[in-house]
């Protein structure tokens, strides 16, 4: 196959035209919600609100900025551990991201908010943009290094819709609660990544090894995004949470279970190492499990020690997944999964739903009280004859659907993908930096010696 890397025309062409489509519809389909409308006052005498407090952002903004804060700056950086491709990792996080989430305004708003022929905006309907571009931005790990920005923009395109398709059949078809993503989210991105990368697999890439390293300063930003990521995530999974109890349980099950997950991911990757030393690669991406895992339970009553033993062992199963499992997908599989997202996103995910489908089969009005339990999994109107059992079965298929649209999803994205004209690198182009970007000349870039770098001793 004959490989052409220039964008100069491909990439300036896509991205117009990806925009100028998106002004166009915006512009026929969207409005405000009533809450960001210069009607609010009306709206407030009528539902009859005494002040300007009550507006639904002064409740979900904070959340919005820390997600936002997660997609841009927590995925973006923890993706900048291989040593040539930094600029790659941030900017075409930066592109994919900046694109997907119009697109998924555009895909949410017409299956969840579209009213009177228009699609309302509200700082929610943001959230949940970033939601859908979170399940990219995991997809995007598996294939980092070996695609271009166009197909990137490609696949953030198909990936946008197919997430939303699958959303709307587990929240609003099969009635699912998945307050965190594990199965909309992570389960998802997690397995349609790897599907992708699966068809594009590149059996040469094993002889450039060197350049799939991280160095002490990539692995160094690579921290900041974990860290960002791990600060944050309380708020990823309690962001659209119903105000007051729900919200807040989602908050402390989250930040028990992160905690949790660090401990086990340090002490199993010390006792794994022949001489007892951490691995960057487990403390950057392990310690994150936890949060995916507890995701779908997040509002449930899972308890503050149900969300410690959760944390703990998918702690121990994401780090164990980047020592024995990822070699294996690659060697045996043909799946090279570049950020390890199997470890961090999909095997957690899939605990996640499982966990959330024993913990609703478990529920009880002895623990939520008859009207916390209605509240709590929305038991009244098309669920008013579920009972917790049933909601759990539910849940659980949630699971299979999501996987099932994740792989053929993957397998057609991933065929288009192939196609020649995108601009993928060829296979001694991969995780190189310089063959997108106008790189700084610096000594590495000449190649230059440490030697030669050296000064050279003066004689008097």
């Amino acid at each position: 196959m004959a490989w052409n890397t220039n964008l100069r025309w491909r990439l300036p062409l896509a991205c117009v035209l990806l925009e100028v489509a998106m002004v166009i519809l915006f512009g026929v389909f969207v409005r405000y919600d009533i809450e960001a409308d210069p009607h609010w006052p009306e709206e407030k005498k009528h539902r009859n609100i005494a002040s300007d407090s009550e507006n639904d952002f002064y409740y979900r903004y904070p959340s919005f900025q820390d997600v936002h804060v997660m997609i841009f700056v927590g995925f973006g950086f923890l993706m900048t551990f291989l040593q040539r491709y930094s600029f790659s990792a941030v900017g075409f996080n930066f592109l994919l991201a900046a694109f997907g989430i119009q697109w998924a305004l555009l895909m949410q708003g017409w299956f969840h908010h579209f009213q009177d022929g228009y699609i309302l905006l509200s700082v929610e309907s943001l959230i949940n943009a970033d939601f859908c571009v979170g399940s990219v931005c995991v997809a995007f790990g598996a294939v980092l290094g070996k695609v271009s920005p166009v197909q990137l923009l490609i696949m953030t395109l198909f990936q946008v819709t197919l997430f939303t398709v699958n959303e709307f059949i587990l929240l609003n078809l099969l009635l699912v609660k998945d307050a965190g993503g594990s199965m909309t989210i992570h389960t998802f991105g997690a397995y349609f990544g790897l599907t992708v990368t699966w068809i594009l697999y590149r059996p040469n890439l094993q002889h450039s090894k060197e350049k799939q390293s991280s160095v002490y300063y990539s692995d160094l930003f690579a921290m900041i995004g974990t860290l960002f990521l791990w600060m944050y995530w309380p708020s990823f999974n309690s962001a659209v949470s119903n105000h007051g109890d729900a919200q807040h349980r989602a908050v402390i099950n989250t930040y028990c279970s992160l905690a949790a997950s660090v401990l086990t991911a340090v002490a199993l990757s010390s006792l794994l190492h022949r001489k007892g030393k951490l691995d960057m690669v487990h403390i950057q991406n392990a310690t994150l499990a936890g949060g995916v895992a507890v995701g779908t339970a997040a509002e449930m009553m899972l308890m503050p020690y149900g969300s410690l033993i959760v944390g703990f062992i998918v702690g121990i199963i994401s780090t164990l997944g980047f020592v024995y499992l990822t070699p294996f997908l690659e060697s045996h599989m043909r799946i090279h999964d570049t950020c390890g997202i199997h470890n961090l996103h999909g095997l957690p995910g899939l605990v996640g739903g499982i966990v959330g489908a024993v913990t609703a089969s478990a529920a009880s009005a002895e623990v939520y009280g008859h009207e916390g339990l209605v509240h709590a999994f929305d038991f009244e109107g098309v669920k008013s004859n579920r009972t917790t059992v049933v909601q759990g079965c539910f849940q659980a298929a949630g699971i299979f659907v999501s996987l099932a649209m994740a792989l053929v999803g993957g397998c057609i994205v991933g065929i288009i993908l192939k196609l020649p004209f995108w601009g993928q690198p060829a296979d001694e182009n991969c995780f190189e930096d310089d063959i997108y970007w106008h790189t700084p000349e610096t000594p590495e870039n000449l190649n230059y010696r440490p030697e030669d770098r050296a000064p050279k001793p003066t004689t008097s």
